[in-house]
C-alpha cells in the first residue's frame, strides 16, 4: 500500500511519515502494535439530516464549530449515500455497496435474500475490524441500525451486535430511533443498560459525547500512544425530533417567514458558498412536490405558528449536533491529539418528508400504514406548541422543512432523486498541508470513505473474516482528490430503495421513481433523464428527447443491480412484510419479574401488536400498597396499569391522546390477581379491561389500536420505564415503582394475530432443515 499523496515525507505525524510509511515496505504488520503517530480516525455519522442544514452547505443554523471544521478540511459538493439509513450505515462500515452489504433496506426484515438480509456479511469485514487488526482501539457511541430487529432482545445471537463486528467499546440505542429525552433502551457493549429513572434534564445526545471523551480519556489513562476510531452515530435529527429548551429558544421567530423563503435564502448562500454551480436552478412546482406542500401565504396563524415551532425545534437538535462536535474536537487539543486526528462529518441520507404536509405530534402514529386503517385515523393529536421538541412530544417537522433541508434538490429521504441521496460532507485533517484543503466537486460515493480512511492510515484492508475471503470493496480511496482538487473522482453508481431505481453514469443520471411491472423487466418502467452538468438539481427530464442513451443507461443499472445482489424488486409492496418462522417463537407467553429493565421492543411487540392479548398480574397486597404494576409504551402512545392510593388506575395513550378509568375501591389486602385485557374491536379500535377476581373494575371502551412502532418502549413491570404513558400520573408520582406489598410478577399471553396483520410468515426453518437432510 503506497502512502497518502500528502503523507510522503511530511512532518505533522509525531515524525516524518517517510519513517514509518513506505511504497517499499509499508509499515504494518499483521497481529503487531501500530506505531505511534498513526492518525487517530472520528466518523460522525449524523441521522436524516438534509444537504443544506450545516453552515458550509448554505444553512442559517449555526454551526460554529462544523464551519471551523470545514474552513480546515475539504468539504464535498458532490457526495451522496443510499437513501435510507441503515443502507447508508453498512456501506459506510464495509466499503460494499448497500445490497452487497445486506441492507437494500432498513434493519428490521429479513426477507431471505442476500441483499436484504439485514446483517453484514459474515466475509466483509468492517472498517473498525481492519483497524483493530492493525493495533487501534475501536469505539462507538450512538445508533446502531444494523441488526435485524428479531435479534435485539437480551436472549438473541449476538454476532451482528456492535462488539462482534470489531468495536472493543459501545453505547448507544442498537434501534433506528429513539426519544431523546427518555431513551427507550441504551445498551452498553452487550448488555442492556438498567436505568431505573432518568434525572431531570437528561438528553442523549450530550450523555453519547460522555461517553465518547471517557472511551478516549480511559485509552489514554493507560496507552499514550495507541490510535484509536470513534464512530459516532448521532440518533438526532431523526425523528422523534427533540431538544433542550434552551437551545430551541435561541431560534425562536427565526422561521415565521416560512419554508419558501428560507429555502430561497439558503440556495442564495450556496451560490455564494460556491457550494452549487451557477447553472443549478431551484427547481418549484409539481417536481419540487407542491403539491406535498402547503402554500406558506394561505396558511392561518395558527399553522403557521404550529410548522415555524417544528422548525425551531429540528435547527436546535442540529446545533446540538454541532455542540457535540465542539466538545470532541476541544477535548482532543487538550490531549495534543486534534493535528493528528481525521474527522469525518455526514449524513446517512437526505431529509425526510415522513412527517407529511402539516408535520406530526404523534410520530408513531405515521408508521400506521396498513390495509383497513380508517380515512379518519389521527395522525396528529393536537398538543400545546410550546411543548414540541419536549420530553411530552414525539413530533416530526412537515415536508415543507424537509424540502429546505435538501435544498437545492427534489424529493426526500427514500427517493432515488437527489433530495435523498445528496448529503453534505466535510473531512478534516489538520497534519495535512494547508495548500491541500478546500471544496471538492468530485463524485464520491459513501462505499469510499472506509477505503479512505485505510488508506489515509497505511492500514490494509483485511482479507479473510471468519474463515471467508473478505469482499472486495465496491468502494475507492479518495485520498489522491484530496491531494489534488483535479483528480478524477467517481464515475459509476447505482441506487435502489423500494422499487425506485437510479444510476449516474458521468454527466448524466437516469432515475425511475416507481417499481416497474413485473412483465416489464428490471429495467423496465419509466425511466427520467438528467444531464447533471447542466441540470444538477433535476428540474429538466431529457429522457424523450434522448431515448437511446436512457434505455443504455436503464440496461446499464440492470446489469449493475446483478452485479449487486439487488434483486428480487419490491414490486407490489410485500416483500418487508415477510417473516420467518423462526420469529414466531418470540409470541410465545412469557412470565416477567418484577423491577428488571423492559422487555426488549420487538420481543414486547411481538405478544401485543395487532392482535388481542392478556396480561395477569399478581400481586399480595400489603398496606399502603400502590405504584404501576406494569407499564408498556411511551409518550408516543402505551398503556399501564397501577395503583394509585390503592385504587386500580387504567391509562391508555393513543398516541398522545390520554385515557382513563379508575376503579371504584381500592383493593383488599392480601394475595389479589388482575387481569389486564386488550380485545380488538372492528376497524383497528380495541377495549381495555382491568379485571379484578373475574369482574371488570376499569374499562377504557373504544380507542385506536397501537401498532407500527408504537408502543416503542417495552414491557416494564413494578414501575414505568423512562417516558412515561401517563405524563400526570409521572408528575405526581415519578416512576412510580410499586411498593406496599410484594409483586410477583406479570405474566403476558398474546392471543390470535389480528386479520389486519400484514406479515407473512415463511416456513423457511422447515425449509432449511430440508435443505440440510
Amino acid at each position: 500500500m503506497t502512502a497518502p499523496p500528502f503523507a510522503r515525507g511530511y512532518e505533522g505525524f509525531g515524525g516524518r511519515a517517510s519513517e514509518f510509511v513506505s511504497d517499499a515496505e509499508p509499515w504494518w504488520r499483521p497481529g503487531a502494535p501500530t506505531p505511534p503517530g498513526a492518525p487517530n480516525i472520528v466518523v460522525m455519522l449524523v441521522d436524516d439530516l438534509g444537504f443544506s442544514d450545516l453552515g458550509p452547505f448554505g444553512s442559517e443554523i449555526d454551526t460554529p464549530h462544523i464551519d471551523a471544521l470545514a474552513a480546515g478540511g475539504w468539504v464535498f459538493t458532490n457526495y451522496r449515500t443510499a437513501p435510507m439509513c441503515s443502507p447508508a450505515r453498512a456501506s459506510l462500515l464495509t466499503g460494499l455497496n448497500p445490497h452487497r452489504a445486506g441492507f437494500g433496506f432498513v434493519a428490521h426484515t429479513d426477507p431471505g435474500y442476500p441483499g436484504f438480509a439485514g446483517e453484514l456479511p459474515a466475509g466483509a469485514p468492517t472498517l473498525a475490524e481492519s483497524l483493530r487488526a492493525a493495533g487501534y482501539a475501536t469505539f462507538m457511541v450512538g445508533k446502531w441500525h444494523l441488526t435485524v430487529e428479531s435479534r435485539l432482545h437480551d436472549g438473541a445471537e449476538k454476532s451482528s451486535w456492535p462488539l462482534q463486528r470489531g468495536f472493543d467499546r459501545y453505547f448507544g440505542s442498537m434501534d433506528g430511533f429513539t426519544s431523546l429525552h427518555h431513551p427507550h433502551r441504551l445498551v452498553r457493549d452487550n448488555s442492556v443498560v438498567d436505568v431505573p429513572e432518568f434525572p431531570d434534564g437528561y438528553f442523549l445526545t450530550d450523555q453519547l459525547t460522555d461517553e465518547a471523551l471517557s472511551m478516549i480519556d480511559q485509552l489514554r489513562a493507560s496507552d499514550r500512544e495507541r490510535p484509536f476510531l470513534l464512530y459516532y452515530a448521532h440518533t438526532s435529527v431523526h425523528g422523534p425530533i427533540q431538544a433542550k429548551e434552551a437551545d430551541i429558544s435561541r431560534f425562536r421567530g427565526r422561521y415565521e417567514a416560512g419554508w419558501n423563503a428560507v429555502r430561497e435564502e439558503r440556495f442564495a448562500r450556496q451560490r455564494e458558498l460556491g457550494i452549487v454551480p451557477e447553472n443549478a436552478e431551484l427547481p418549484t412546482g409539481a417536481i419540487a412536490d407542491d403539491d406535498r406542500i402547503p402554500s406558506w401565504d394561505r396558511l392561518s396563524d395558527e399553522d403557521r405558528a404550529l410548522f415555524a415551532r417544528h422548525m425551531e425545534v429540528y435547527a436546535a437538535a442540529v446545533s446540538e449536533v454541532d455542540e457535540s462536535v465542539g466538545r470532541l474536537l476541544a477535548h482532543l487539543e487538550l490531549l495534543g491529539e486534534r493535528e493528528n486526528t481525521i474527522v469525518v462529518l455526514t449524513s446517512d441520507n437526505g431529509g425526510t418528508a415522513e412527517g407529511g404536509p402539516r408535520g406530526t405530534r404523534s410520530y408513531f402514529a405515521q408508521f400506521a400504514q396498513i390495509a383497513g386503517l380508517s380515512e379518519d385515523w389521527v395522525r396528529d393529536v393536537p398538543r400545546e406548541i410550546a411543548a414540541i421538541g419536549g420530553p411530552q412530544v414525539f413530533s416530526q417537522y412537515p415536508a415543507g422543512w424537509a424540502r429546505v433541508s435538501n435544498t437545492p434538490f427534489r424529493s426526500f429521504k427514500s427517493s432515488t432523486y437527489e433530495g435523498g441521496v445528496h448529503a453534505p460532507l466535510v473531512m478534516s485533517w489538520p497534519a495535512a498541508p494547508q495548500r491541500l484543503r478546500g471544496l471538492r466537486d468530485q463524485f464520491v460515493f459513501v462505499s469510499d470513505l472506509t477505503p479512505t480512511l485505510l488508506d489515509l492510515a497505511g492500514v490494509p484492508a483485511l482479507t479473510e473474516r471468519c474463515g471467508l475471503a473478505a469482499e472486495e470493496f465496491d468502494g475507492a480511496s479518495i485520498a489522491g482528490v484530496l491531494g489534488d482538487p483535479d483528480a478524477p473522482g467517481r464515475d459509476l453508481q447505482h441506487f435502489e430503495c423500494l422499487g425506485s431505481r437510479a444510476l449516474v453514469e458521468g454527466e448524466w443520471k437516469a432515475v425511475a421513481p416507481e417499481p416497474p411491472d413485473r412483465e416489464e423487466g428490471a429495467a423496465g418502467g419509466r425511466w427520467e433523464l438528467y444531464h447533471l452538468a447542466e441540470d444538477p438539481t433535476e428540474a429538466s427530464d431529457r429522457a424523450a428527447e434522448l431515448p437511446e442513451r436512457t434505455r443504455r443507461l436503464a440496461e446499464r443499472w440492470r446489469s449493475e443491480a446483478w452485479r449487486n445482489t439487488v434483486f428480487p424488486l419490491d414490486d407490489d409492496g410485500t416483500m418487508h412484510r415477510t417473516r420467518p418462522e423462526t420469529e414466531l417463537a418470540l409470541a410465545e407467553p412469557v412470565s416477567l419479574p418484577p423491577y428488571g429493565p423492559p422487555l426488549e421492543r420487538y420481543r414486547s411487540a411481538q405478544l401485543t401488536v395487532l392482535k388481542s392479548f392478556e396480561m395477569e398480574i399478581d400481586v399480595l397486597v400489603g398496606e399502603g400498597a400502590e405504584g404501576v404494576l406494569v407499564a408498556h409504551g411511551d409518550q408516543g402512545g402505551g398503556y399501564l396499569a397501577a395503583l394509585d392510593g390503592g385504587v386500580p388506575l387504567l391509562s391508555y395513550n393513543a398516541y398522545g391522546a390520554m385515557h382513563r378509568d379508575r376503579a371504584a375501591a381500592a383493593l383488599p389486602s392480601g394475595e389479589q390477581r388482575l387481569r389486564l385485557a386488550v380485545e380488538e374491536l372492528d376497524g383497528l379500535r380495541c377495549r381495555v379491561l382491568l379485571e379484578h377476581d373475574g369482574r371488570a373494575v376499569a374499562e377504557i371502551a373504544e380507542v385506536p389500536m397501537l401498532m407500527g412502532m408504537a408502543p416503542f418502549t417495552g414491557i416494564s413491570v413494578g414501575y414505568d420505564y423512562g417516558s412515561p404513558v401517563d405524563w400526570d400520573l409521572r408528575e405526581r408520582r415519578g416512576p412510580f415503582r410499586f411498593g406496599g406489598g410484594v409483586l410477583r410478577g406479570v405474566r403476558v399471553v398474546p392471543g390470535a394475530r389480528s386479520a389486519y396483520d400484514p406479515s407473512i410468515i415463511r416456513a423457511v426453518g422447515r425449509a432449511a432443515a430440508v435443505l440440510a437432510d
